[in-house]
């Protein structure tokens, strides 16, 4: 029953290619939903950096422990009636069909879209951060757009990050997500 589903506690995940913005975005979604915000690429085993920052793409078998780790915290947030926003890429649809199992279906995605050239002058511009450009083209060739996917919501990345927040809590709110 959708209702009783937006009277429990909800996951979202703002997710999307290195560069749109999932960290910045989510840090404003956590403050306008007053929910706690985890920063997904803080949770990567050492190797999985490691490999990134050498510009080795990660495979599934390396992403798989880290998106199990991600599930297991936004479980434990709403086993505790905790809402959680969490940024995590989550290109592939098995991977966001992992993490809606371990949320227990409770969750929702804000996918932050953008230009590859939009995409790229952001990541030209990020400061000490582990993953490099160079990537960009692989998480673009792995990324399967979550088109017609239940509760998602699609953001346009070509606005401020206080604009697109506003965007996405309005596609949030459309499907009943409020703080």
């Amino acid at each position: 029953m959708p209702d009783e589903q937006m009277n429990r506690p909800h996951a979202i995940v703002v997710m999307g290619v290195s560069g749109c913005g999932k960290s910045s975005v989510g840090e404003k979604l956590a403050e306008a939903l007053d929910l706690q915000f985890m920063e997904g690429d803080a949770l990567h085993p050492a190797a999985n950096v490691e490999k990134m920052s050498k510009g080795i793409p990660l495979t599934d078998d390396d992403r798989m422990p880290w998106l199990d780790r991600i599930g297991e915290e936004m479980k434990a947030s709403l086993e505790k009636s905790e809402g959680i926003i969490v940024s995590c890429s989550a290109l592939k649809r098995v991977y966001r069909d992992r993490l809606r199992v371990a949320a227990g279906g409770n969750l929702f995605f804000v996918y932050l879209e953008g230009s590859r050239a939009l995409l790229m002058k952001r990541m030209g511009e990020r400061k000490g951060h582990f993953m490099p450009v160079s990537l960009l083209d692989s998480q673009l060739a792995t990324l399967e757009v979550p088109t017609g996917e239940p509760g998602v919501v699609t953001v346009d990345i070509d606005d401020t990050i206080e604009g697109i927040a506003a965007t996405a809590l309005e596609g949030l709110a459309a499907l009943g997500v409020t703080g």
